[in-house]
């Protein structure tokens, strides 16, 4: 089992600094967060390191569904240098969120997803041409998100060839069940706990989420990409660790 942590958990301090504390853990795999205050990544360093990496595309400011032709182009832009990061640090995966609905966009849904739709076909393709996986992840549920529905972002991705992240928190915040959240498209998991009432990036175990029926479906599917753990800080990445120790 292929077993990794997200650098959310050390969000706002230097990348480079505190990788050594993934790989203490013997983590083969760390997220990047490609996100402000760490643009602009040092490959070299990051490679020193007996780390694999996968990179999540920037979440702030950006939206490849927006109806303002500037920002969905430059949102598209910073989504393709993550990309590029990866290609550098030969990852095969990107995660990438499909975009939001702004308040006034409400009465221009279908014109929203559109925009996505076309956003994410070219992202896929430029990630294709370049050997790495533009993951769409599901949404938690969250006023303004597209893509909470899981059947409905499973549809999309299967007629257009394209792969899922399983953001399993996310699912659970939509009431999905253990049994509910296996599809052929998932290429990508993140693993996070919570009560269903809010996407808290608990530890595992700390909520209400059933891991070991989830990851038993999976393993009997013959998924064979990598549980990352996306918490909130240093000690909830060890907490996480050894309730994973304790499933497996």
């Amino acid at each position: 089992m292929k077993i990794g942590a997200s650098t959310l958990a050390i969000y706002g301090e230097k990348i480079g600094e505190n990788l050594e504390f993934f790989e203490k853990f013997d983590l083969e795999y760390v997220e990047i967060l490609h996100q402000y205050p760490c643009e602009n990544i040092d490959i070299e360093l990051l490679n020193t390191f007996k780390l694999k990496y996968t990179v999540h595309s920037p979440i702030i400011d950006t939206n490849i569904a927006s109806l303002s032709s500037n920002i969905l182009n430059s949102s598209v832009k910073s989504i393709k240098d993550s990309i590029n990061l990866a290609n550098n640090l030969d990852s095969e995966i990107v995660v990438v969120h499909p975009g939001t609905i702004p308040f006034l966009g409400k009465s221009y849904e279908k014109e929203i997803y559109n925009k996505s739709h076309e956003s994410l076909k070219e992202i896929s393709k430029y990630g294709k041409d370049l050997g790495v996986v533009a993951a769409i992840e599901n949404m938690p549920d969250i006023e303004g998100f597209i893509y909470k529905d899981l059947e409905k972002l499973n549809e999309f991705l299967e007629i257009n060839e394209m792969y899922m992240t399983l953001d399993i928190g996310h699912a659970n915040t939509l009431n999905y069940s253990e049994n509910e959240m296996y599809f052929d498209s998932i290429k990508h998991i993140h693993l996070s706990d919570n009560y269903g009432d809010d996407d808290s990036h608990l530890p595992l175990g700390e909520g209400e989420i059933n891991f070991k029926s989830i990851i038993n479906k999976f393993q009997s599917k013959k998924y064979d990409g990598i549980y990352m753990i996306e918490v909130n800080d240093k000690e909830s990445v060890k907490k996480s660790l050894e309730f994973m120790k304790e499933l497996i």
